[in-house]
């Protein structure tokens, strides 16, 4: 299969070479004509521009920094839109905004080529590899059709619905993953200086009930389903245990933002005669101000738990 390559960057350059591992004719392109050497050694052909790239290609792939690099490329006075033929596919690994996303769906569509959004995760470790999920969304028709090929990527290729839902799929994904980077430094400093050894602290916290499971876990057994009774463990004693906390922190002089935000949420949930349900209810709190209902049949959840 003839695969046209653009953004040979950090991740980029991984994901082209696993390509040409698997046997497709590759041309490529990147700004840095340097970036191109490797590949070309390993038997792929250089292009100029992403148009060139894009000449005769079956599929194209894109891996560059942000929005506005994806719509330069593909709009640009050489872009894939001059080079792509009708029928083509091009799969875009960048982490996107799902709004140019659709709207650049919409624009290639009128020339009969097929974008789907496929930002990836797992870092240049995983590109490198091959340890990487793709969370795709446009046609599904296309995302197993060339199922095969995004297998040369990674090794966890997923459909995750209509165009533009990869994107909010890796957005929500990146965005949980560094607020939780920032409320665990927080309560982590909290322990240190309350005069905790590092490495101990850490180990204690990774062999408790959140360290144990999967980080994405909790959502499963009361948000997901909206169930909240019985507790797991009542929001009463979770109010109890963040208070403490926070009350630790303005003790040793610890600025605690994120946890005293959790904690205004746990009293209004407290507030609302809810300290007996389950301590995830309070998340009840953010689906009102969002203005959306989520919910998940609990048979639908039993796989995830295996």
């Amino acid at each position: 299969m003839r695969i046209g390559f653009i953004g040979l960057g950090t991740m980029g350059q991984h994901m082209a070479r696993s390509l040409l591992e698997g046997g497709h004719e590759m041309v490529v392109h990147d700004i840095r004509r340097e970036a191109g050497a490797p590949h070309e050694e390993a038997g792929a052909e250089w292009a100029d521009t992403p148009a060139q790239a894009a000449e005769g290609a079956e599929v194209v792939f894109t891996s560059l920094p942000g929005p506005p690099e994806v719509e330069a490329v593909a709009l640009g006075e050489a872009g894939l839109l001059r080079g792509m033929r009708a029928g083509a596919v091009w799969f875009d690994l960048t982490t996107n905004s799902p709004a140019l996303v659709r709207r650049l769906h919409a624009t290639f569509a009128e020339k009969d080529i097929h974008l789907l959004d496929a930002p990836v995760s797992g870092g240049p470790r995983g590109a490198r590899t091959r340890k990487l999920a793709l969370w795709v969304g446009g046609d599904q028709t296309f995302f197993e059709r060339y199922r095969p090929v995004l297998e040369s990527i990674g090794d966890q290729p997923a459909y995750i619905g209509p165009i533009g839902a990869g994107s909010v799929a890796k957005l929500v994904h990146n965005c949980a993953g560094y607020a939780i980077q920032t409320a665990l430094a927080e309560a982590f400093t909290l322990g240190v200086k309350a005069g905790v050894e590092p490495l101990a602290l850490f180990k204690a916290i990774r062999q408790g009930a959140q360290g144990r499971r999967r980080t994405f876990d909790g959502l499963i057994d009361q948000f997901l389903p909206g169930v909240f009774e019985p507790p797991s463990f009542a929001l009463r004693l979770a109010h109890k245990d963040v208070t403490l906390a926070t009350a630790l922190g303005r003790e040793l002089g610890v600025p605690m933002r994120l946890s005293n935000l959790a904690l205004a949420d746990l009293t209004e949930a407290i507030n609302r005669g809810w300290g007996e349900r389950d301590s995830r209810v309070a998340m009840l709190l953010q689906e009102e101000r969002a203005g959306t209902d989520i919910r998940v049949a609990e048979d639908q959840l039993s796989e995830l738990h295996e």
